[in-house]
């Protein structure tokens, strides 16, 4: 690709990871070398298997854990730093066609790292590299920075009658 482009998934609705997942398949369907990194997620998704599967695809996981009732540990902040880190020096690269940078607005929202120091890795990316950006609670500076924002809506969820993450659909 001449030019990447920067995409946002975002909103309260399920499917963010879902969709860039999907998008990263079809990158590598076409040739494409993808890495795929998620921030804050602690547990064994699924989806941390596809790289077994397909080639061309690298996924590594820099959270350890979800916040939902708790605030996060400085070792949960070392390893987002971590993996920041280390995105930006892939992005800086080239080496990948597309970096999927999984919850990170999650990670912004919790203040893991800064937004200035997101926007310093994504900016830094190698011109023909496409990033995807997974969240809720994109801030301003992240939408403004993309070329692409797509909103997730939550407008009925069967989670709200009682039922559990499933292994394979959610998790």
């Amino acid at each position: 690709m001449e030019k990447g482009y920067v995409h946002v998934y975002t909103g309260n609705g399920k499917g963010k990871t879902t969709a860039a997942l999907g998008l990263s398949i079809r990158a590598v369907c076409a040739g494409k070398k993808v890495f795929f990194g998620q921030f804050v997620k602690g547990m064994e998704y699924s989806e941390l298997k596809c790289a077994e599967f397909i080639g061309n695809l690298d996924i590594e996981k820099f959270g350890r854990r979800c916040f939902i009732y708790e605030e996060p540990s400085e070792e949960d902040i070392e390893a987002a730093r971590k993996g920041l880190e280390k995105m930006g020096s892939i992005l800086k690269t080239g080496d990948y066609d597309m970096v999927v940078m999984d919850e990170l607005n999650i990670a912004l929202y919790f203040k893991l790292f800064t937004v200035e120091e997101a926007l310093e890795a994504i900016k830094g990316r190698a011109p023909e590299v496409e990033v995807v950006i997974t969240g809720r609670y994109a801030p301003k500076e992240i939408i403004d920075v993309a070329d692409l924002v797509t909103e997730m809506k939550d407008i009925k969820h069967y989670y709200y009658n009682g039922v559990e993450a499933r292994q394979g659909i959610e998790f």
